[in-house]
């Protein structure tokens, strides 16, 4: 399906004046190996249709090795299963959860089968993406439809929910993790404190077709304002393109040592705010190289946590639900934009170039 097209019958979006009556509700994530025999194949699949040089996934094998080859990012998505769907019935709303990824298993295709076995029509999906990228929009969208493809007439239609990099709960999740970082620091030091707010870089060219950047933009600017931080930075990590190829920058570890060179002493907290889960992209790139950098440079450093099982996150994917299950019911939104349109534009996130790998953005 070329990609400056809109999505084919199975994959649509709510429109009109009479809401769609949906049958059930999916969460779409990324997917990850559970184990260190999984970890090629789940590359494989990442960068199927790429030309991606093998001794390139051979290396970011390696730093799944370092955790035991798992990534907890399907525990996540479980656990945020097990915390949501008390919420929704709490709520009134008793449709059966589902669960698809895009390059693991349950893969999308056969959670989709299972659903058009089950007799679901239309589904309403949330994307463990908060912010607009190609990577983060419109590849899951386009990943849905080649799912529905494969299973045939009798899939289901599915409705994607709306990104959510400023809704309240997201906001609110975000500003408790800096909080419990900012409590790590030593209470007695007094050299001033710098946040820098992470997340995956991007090619130019890709983010040039996007809001990805505005929208990160924005969600730092909320969750600094709402601790009272003036000292804040977004920088960008996980690149893995070709050097001549322009991506997002600075990379973190680099915004590291500029960091110590213009600043001296100070204090560094880390908040990995384009990721939902600590997964390997957050273990590794932050835990262990920025975590290097950090200690080269003699600069003390926290890792926020991601917001991952926070209440607050937890509240929001159930409101995002309820806002399309109910009409009527007022959108949340937090900062200077509104929130983001149900119906993506055609020529919303368009892809650039192909990355030499990509490995999110991912939850």
């Amino acid at each position: 399906m070329p990609s400056n097209e809109p999505m084919s019958q199975n994959l649509t979006e709510a429109t009109g004046n009479m809401p769609p009556t949906y049958d059930a509700l999916l969460l779409v994530s990324f997917g990850g190996p559970e184990r260190s025999e999984d970890v090629l194949p789940f590359l494989e699949n990442v960068v199927r249709g790429k030309r991606v040089p093998r001794e390139r996934l051979l290396e970011v094998a390696e730093h799944y090795e370092h955790f035991g080859g798992a990534s907890p990012i399907n525990d996540q998505v479980r656990q945020w299963m097990r915390l949501l769907e008390p919420r929704l019935q709490a709520a009134g709303v008793h449709l059966p959860l589902y669960w698809g990824n895009r390059n693991w298993h349950p893969l999308l295709t056969d959670t989709i089968r299972q659903m058009a076995d089950q007799g679901i029509h239309r589904a309403l999906a949330w994307v463990t993406s908060a912010y607009s990228s190609y990577s983060g929009c419109r590849q899951y969208r386009e990943d849905i439809q080649a799912a529905c493809d494969m299973v045939g007439s009798r899939a289901p239609q599915i409705d994607k929910i709306r990104v959510f990099y400023n809704h309240p709960g997201f906001i609110e999740a975000q500003v408790a993790r800096l909080r419990e970082a900012l409590a790590e620091l030593p209470a007695d030091d007094r050299r001033p404190t710098w946040v820098f707010y992470t997340a995956h870089s991007l090619p130019q060219s890709m983010a040039d077709r996007c809001q990805y950047v505005q929208q990160l933009e924005e969600t730092c600017r909320l969750v600094s304002e709402r601790v009272g931080l003036p000292r804040y930075r977004l920088v960008y990590q996980s690149r893995s393109g070709p050097p001549k190829q322009a991506w997002l920058e600075p990379d973190v570890c680099e915004a590291i040592e500029r960091l110590q060179a213009d600043e001296g002493p100070c204090g560094l907290v880390i908040v990995p705010i384009g990721f939902l889960s600590d997964h390997v992209e957050v273990l590794f790139d932050l835990d262990v190289e920025a975590r290097a950098a950090a200690e080269r440079c003699q600069l003390p450093m926290v890792r926020a946590a991601t917001v991952g099982p926070h209440t607050a996150f937890v509240e929001m994917i159930r409101d995002l639900f309820l806002e399309r299950l109910e009409p009527g019911r007022p959108r949340s939104v937090a900062g200077r934009y509104g929130p983001h349109p149900d119906v993506c534009p055609v020529d919303c996130c368009l892809p650039g170039p192909p990355p030499a790998l990509s490995r999110g953005p991912g939850p």
